[in-house]
């Protein structure tokens, strides 16, 4: 976040570092657990809840990776290039430039001009929105996941 000392501040690279890094980590992990339930052992125990439960994590997954693509067009840019792409940018009318922060929620490097307008550049327009929409998808199927297995343990129950 700008500050009023440091006006040009984009995103933290002792944050954004390790965040790619775990990120990128983690999206790993759940494309190796969802290949693992691809075996054909695996396929031999589905149930209707972890085939939900597998889509959540996936879609979940999906969002992660996204997340971590835009990190990675903020970190190769030193803050000549920023600054450059805030100019290269800067909608007709707007006027000068006056700072420049980088946003972890959503994902952006947002250029702040003097009328008090921002605008975000460098990030994909395509990042956020398709993060929000996985998230909620990841959500949605999780929250199927959880009902057909209470239904499954109501059922089991009441037979036992």
């Amino acid at each position: 976040m700008a500050t009023a000392s440091d006006p040009w501040r984009g995103h933290d690279f002792a944050i954004l570092l390790p965040v790619i890094i775990a990120g990128t980590l983690a999206a790993l992990g759940v494309l190796a657990f969802l290949g693992s339930r691809l075996t054909a052992r695996a396929r031999a125990r589905r149930t209707a809840p972890a085939v939900w439960r597998d889509a959540s994590l996936a879609a979940a997954g999906l969002a992660l990776a996204l997340y971590v693509w835009g990190c990675l067009h903020v970190l190769f840019l030193e803050d000549q290039e920023q600054a450059e792409q805030c100019e290269l940018h800067r909608p007709e009318g707007t006027p000068r430039l006056v700072g420049r922060r980088g946003d972890f929620i959503p994902l952006r490097l947002v250029c702040e001009a003097s009328n008090g307008h921002d605008y975000s550049v460098v990030i994909p327009h395509y990042i956020n929105p398709s993060i929000a929409v996985l998230l909620l998808l990841a959500l949605a199927c999780g929250t199927v996941s959880a009902l057909l297995h209470l239904g499954r343990r109501r059922a089991t129950r009441k037979r036992g």
